[in-house]
């Protein structure tokens, strides 16, 4: 099982979403930033130092979001969801070619990797 934590970054504009890089596996959808859980890593330190790599933000990781299970090609994904906020830094793009606050009510689940898509409809307030 591969365990991979992803962040509902959340402001007064919405929640921070990211696109993936055009030309790799589920290129130019949407996601929540993230990634993968090191060994000897919780998953909210590993959001942090992901985001920090990712995004160049640093978080402060809030409350689960939820678990929820995965078949990738790669493997089982397990997906910890946490909410979290922007603490400092400034938006530097390295994995990613775009990325925006948006409303929750506009988050389309069709336009999202989907690992990411039980997480949008609970950002929207519903169940996955």
């Amino acid at each position: 099982m591969i365990k991979v934590a992803a962040a509902v970054i959340e402001n007064e504009a919405g929640v921070l979403i990211t696109r993936r890089k055009a030309g790799g596996r589920f290129g130019g959808l949407w996601e929540f930033p993230g990634g993968k859980v090191e060994a000897g890593e919780t998953a909210p330190d590993a959001l942090v130092r992901e985001i920090r790599e990712e995004l160049g933000l640093t978080v402060e990781v809030g409350e689960s979001l939820g678990v929820f299970r995965y078949l990738a090609a790669e493997g089982n994904l397990e997906i910890l969801a946490f909410r979290a906020s922007v603490s400092g830094g400034e938006i530097a793009l390295a994995d990613h070619d775009l990325c925006l606050w948006a409303k929750p009510r506009d988050l389309d689940a069709s336009q999202f990797a989907p690992a990411d898509i039980p997480i949008v409809e609970i950002v929207r307030g519903g169940r996955p």
